[in-house]
């Protein structure tokens, strides 16, 4: 039974170095992530109002006016989706394909966030525990630098492994209502564009 502790503790021991990599991998996609973020809330706030004026009026009879009103040059997913579909209106295949690859496009967003998330505070508890058999070893001894030292490992992959996942959360949330709408836009713009082409 011994030999199985022993075992288990070097194998524990021995993940110690990838966790901690993998944290600071984490936390440095975190900060990116912050930053790509921010640079899409700008965008955002820039498109959001001109299409939700336009989606408030929007109906058969304007229809073919909507897409000059859109900004030329955006970088803003639903703008790039609402001209791809404008463009093949007459074929509904074709539209009912580009709303599906929306969705992947969304969700593909999406998959950085929802990583941070979960990885974040599963990597953190592993940095956490992993530490703690060395300092208990090292409180048993007396050899209480070591107990510190492992604790304060302990501590700081808790931290960095929560932060990361905070930060995973919050975008996700936050994300996923602008997907939401944008989602909402892109449906009502296809039922739109399928009432114009049942009248012909």
């Amino acid at each position: 039974m011994n030999a199985i502790s022993d075992i288990m503790f070097w194998i524990s021991t021995g993940l110690l170095v990838p966790v901690i990599v993998l944290l600071i991998l984490l936390f440095f996609r975190s900060l990116l992530l912050v930053g790509s973020f921010f640079g899409q809330y700008v965008s955002i706030r820039k498109t959001d109002k001109l299409i939700r004026e336009q989606m408030e009026t929007l109906h058969v009879d304007n229809i073919d006016h909507f897409g000059s009103k859109l900004p030329e040059k955006s970088s803003s997913l639903v703008v790039m989706f609402m001209k791809r579909i404008l463009a093949e209106q007459g074929n509904k295949a074709q539209v009912q394909r580009l709303l599906a690859n929306f969705e992947i496009a969304a969700d593909k967003d999406l998959a950085t966030s929802k990583t941070l998330t979960k990885l974040g505070p599963i990597l953190g508890l592993m940095g956490t525990l992993i530490p703690m058999g060395p300092a208990l070893v090292g409180l048993s001894t007396g050899d209480i630098a070591s107990m510190a030292y492992n604790m304060q490992v302990a501590f700081a992959t808790t931290v960095i492994g929560l932060v990361a996942g905070a930060i995973g959360f919050l975008t996700q949330q936050v994300k996923q209502r602008w997907y939401l709408q944008d989602m909402t836009n892109l449906e009502c713009l296809v039922e739109v564009l399928n009432e114009k082409n049942e009248r012909k």
